[in-house]
């Protein structure tokens, strides 16, 4: 599924009254991967969640496709075309991997039990499908989360951190797939410790420049 342009105009954002950054404009077209940098505090997570719609914005907008995702009609358009994916796994540990990929994608996308086994497959988990999620490692936690990449068709990626405790061969599977998701016309907008200088026309917004 091909994304529509996202117009960031003079964002900005506040935490416990500090002003994190200010008058932040960029556009993102098809195709585009842009990493955010920045040191600690700079607002990088924050930008992520403003971008989601789970945090509020201080000032500016952001639209796509050229409507706001803030409000009206806009905001429900943008929710069925990006997906988020935090920091934190997000997955409950009571419930199995395949359980928590079915509860995630049927609030947007409900997806088969085959679907799943494959998704699971693709980020290297085919067999820990009836595993209670909290008898699994860290990466292994990650992994889950990241199978909703491989199962819900939404042409804008939002991901915090997504190579966070997976192994080299994890890391350049999900490497490999963001880049096809932009090769076929989505939008990619992450933050990562891990080095993508190498990734063919990655862009880069360092958030310690427009603090």
């Amino acid at each position: 599924m091909k994304s529509q342009p996202i117009d960031i105009r003079h964002l900005a954002c506040e935490r416990d009254q500090r002003e994190l950054f200010e008058n932040l404009s960029i556009q993102l077209a098809p195709g585009d991967v842009l990493q955010v940098a920045g040191p600690n505090g700079s607002g990088k997570t924050s930008l992520l969640r403003i971008l989601a719609g789970l945090l509020p914005a201080a000032a500016g907008d952001v639209c796509y496709d050229g409507a706001s995702v803030f409000s009206g009609t806009g905001r429900d358009t943008w929710r069925n075309n990006r997906l988020y994916i935090g920091h934190a796994p997000a997955v409950k540990g009571a419930l199995t991997a395949e359980e928590n990929l079915s509860w995630l994608c049927a609030l947007s996308q409900p997806v088969s039990r085959e679907q799943i086994w494959q998704a699971l497959q693709m980020v290297g988990l085919r067999g820990f499908e009836d595993v209670p999620c909290d008898h699994l490692s860290a990466g292994q936690q990650r992994r889950v989360a990241l199978a909703r990449l491989y199962l819900e068709a939404h042409p804008v990626w939002i991901l915090d951190e997504p190579f966070t405790a997976i192994d080299r061969s994890g890391v350049a599977a999900l490497e490999a797939h963001v880049l096809a998701h932009a090769a076929r016309g989505g939008i990619v907008v992450l933050t990562t410790h891990h080095s993508l200088e190498h990734l063919a026309g990655l862009r880069c917004l360092d958030l310690g420049q427009v603090a």
